[in-house]
């Protein structure tokens, strides 16, 4: 079994994500301010399944591929770090909106709506990144079984980063209202999401390729 050293430290980490302004929070803030708290809980139920797709991975170790296979980890990493820099420039040019700013999207139907949530997740470099590169540093081969590990750490991560994105659903009209209501809280919003989603670009993008 894990211990208590490991799940506090992977809760840790899982928190510092989910508060950083990435895919997963973009699509449920736009989609709570367009359609409403239902369609966000909708979308965040095919986050919840992403995450299940991501502990299957982990558990049947899919880090022993991207350590048998350097350029495919390398392939994701550079990818993942392009996406997020472009998330960065959409923040940062001018003219750029915030996460937080109602968007004219259109009315999609649950299916869609979870579906939706699930692509965003599964294609989350941040989640991606956490899974292959971060999660293993937290097993210890003398607690036993390591798919057991993987699993169990990947349900303190997911668990908390549900919650956490389930209480930005619901407060998410409540922050577009305030921000509306004061550019230059917005703007601080936009440059630091910005910022954020820069630097982490590059700390991904300059992180050694192995695993």
């Amino acid at each position: 079994m894990i211990s208590l050293s490991a799940a506090a430290a992977i809760a840790v980490v899982a928190l510092g994500l989910v508060l950083t302004p990435g895919p997963n929070m973009i699509y449920l803030v736009s989609r709570s301010v367009a359609q409403g708290r239902r369609a966000g809980l909708i979308s965040l139920c095919g986050v919840a399944a992403g995450f299940l797709v991501y502990l299957a991975a982990a558990t049947a170790g899919i880090t022993a591929v991207f350590t048998l296979v350097p350029a495919l980890y390398t392939a994701v990493k550079l990818a993942g770090a392009g996406y997020l820099l472009w998330l960065a420039w959409q923040a940062l040019r001018p003219g750029g909106t915030t996460a937080f700013a109602p968007k004219d999207l259109p009315a999609d139907p649950p299916r869609r709506l979870f579906t939706m949530g699930l692509v965003t997740n599964l294609l989350n470099p941040k989640i991606a990144i956490l899974y292959v590169s971060l999660l293993p540093q937290f097993l210890d081969p003398e607690r036993g079984h390591l798919a057991a590990q993987s699993l169990l750490l990947g349900l303190v991560q997911s668990v908390i980063a549900l919650i956490v994105n389930g209480l930005i659903v619901l407060g998410a009209g409540g922050i577009a209202v305030f921000l509306a209501r004061r550019p230059g809280w917005q703007r601080v919003q936009r440059y630091l999401m910005g910022s954020v989603l820069a630097g982490l670009a590059l700390h991904i993008g300059l992180r050694p390729a192995t695993t």
